[in-house]
């Protein structure tokens, strides 16, 4: 994996691995992927992010999930 930059670092740190692995299903396509518990909190934080307008978090933390987890960022996000 590529280095962190300082926001994509801080965006791990601030994460809640407190829930499990989960089966995410994308809204649109119907596709679904599971993800360990690191993974669905990126999920839920890119999300919330883009929710509330916080488009630099957003873009930052989809380059991570991207880097992160490759096929299922195709098939959650992209």
């Amino acid at each position: 994996m590529k280095k962190l930059n300082k926001t994509q670092q801080a965006i791990l740190d601030c994460l809640d691995l407190s829930y499990g692995p989960e089966t995410i299903t994308n809204p649109f396509s119907g596709v679904s992927c599971d993800l360990d518990a690191r993974g669905v909190a990126l999920y839920d934080f890119i999300n919330g992010a883009y929710d509330s307008g916080q488009l630099k978090d957003y873009d930052q933390a989809r380059y991570l999930f991207a880097e992160l987890y490759p096929n299922e960022y195709m098939k959650l996000i992209d």
